[in-house]
């Protein structure tokens, strides 16, 4: 009878066993099917992407186009393109969360981090990003003084390299270039051939622009051109973050750049304007402060609503 009796106890016992792991199984399935539920989301989940200088849709697949599909493997994120007709449709269009990451210029960072709490997570480096003045060789002007009433070309208003920069360096000279001298707002091409003519007396424009002017000349030697004057390094493009966005995501995607740098570079130099790019870097220490010489040239400048040195990130 006792043994009758142990037997039962035992097959109870097996039974409240087999309940508890059973119950223990479903807990585990359940919490790995909502892992699994999460990354799948996580992996659909799209992040919409400008570029501030690209007009259209059409143009941003043109140039950016393989380097939006290596970032998405990179990442396991959607990477969609968002078109934004200007930097202030690009400005309010990420204040009203309509885009997540926005790769623009030093100039514009400034009116971003004014208007929004972007900040910068990537820095685009270029090779030999810095503003020039350029004059002709037997003009008789050998520095950025000697421009004092004269005509000056500089390129697209706001620009940071054929614009604000160029303006610093005017400013660096001793002129007060709103003042000084006349400027005027010309293409590259028109501003070239204003210079050759002798219609400006110098022309503020990217170094690298520069060089690429002159040996494309056919009617002068290189050594017809001089230049005045050059300014240090520009800070970096950056590519922005909007405050609304999952600092996940934000490192997740800082880290496909630190991790996969040759894929991605390859993959934007696929582009015509990004050739702009040609061996660069990306960077991932990157500072607010990093841009307070662009700040320094908004006031120059007389846009002093952006001068304001906000420090931070």
């Amino acid at each position: 009878m006792d043994s009758c009796f142990s037997v039962k106890q035992e097959a109870a016992a097996m039974r409240r066993l087999r309940r508890v792991l059973f119950q223990v199984g479903l807990a585990v399935a359940l919490v790995w099917i909502n892992l699994l539920l999460a990354r799948a989301l996580y992996a659909q989940e799209s992040v919409r992407f400008a570029v501030t200088d690209i007009v259209g849709l059409e143009e941003l697949h043109a140039e950016y186009g393989a380097f939006q599909k290596v970032l998405s493997a990179a990442t396991g994120l959607g990477i969609k393109f968002f078109p934004v007709s200007n930097r202030t449709a690009a400005v309010e269009a990420l204040k009203s969360r309509k885009i997540d990451l926005v790769l623009t210029g030093p100039a514009e960072y400034i009116i971003f981090r004014a208007r929004t709490n972007a900040y910068p997570i990537i820095g685009f480096s270029r090779p030999d990003y810095f503003a020039a003045l350029v004059t002709m060789a037997d003009s008789g002007i050998t520095g950025a003084k000697d421009l004092k009433r004269k005509k000056v070309a500089f390129g697209d208003v706001g620009s940071t390299s054929k614009h604000l920069a160029p303006m610093q360096l005017v400013k660096d000279a001793g002129l007060d270039p709103l003042k000084d001298i006349q400027a005027q707002h010309v293409a590259a091409n028109v501003g070239w051939e204003a210079l050759k003519r002798g219609d400006v007396a110098a022309f503020g424009m990217t170094y690298s622009n520069f060089v690429v002017l002159r040996d494309k000349e056919k009617q002068l030697e290189p050594a017809a051109f001089r230049v005045i004057a050059r300014g240090p390094d520009l800070p970096n493009d950056p590519l922005l973050a909007g405050a609304h966005v999952d600092k996940k995501i934000v490192e997740t995607v800082r880290q496909a750049f630190l991790n996969r740098s040759p894929e991605l570079i390859k993959a934007l130099l696929t582009g015509k304007d990004t050739q702009k790019y040609k061996g660069m870097k990306f960077l991932t220490r990157i500072e607010d402060r990093d841009y307070d010489y662009v700040r320094a040239m908004y006031a120059t400048i007389g846009h002093t609503q952006y001068a304001q040195f906000v420090g931070g990130n």
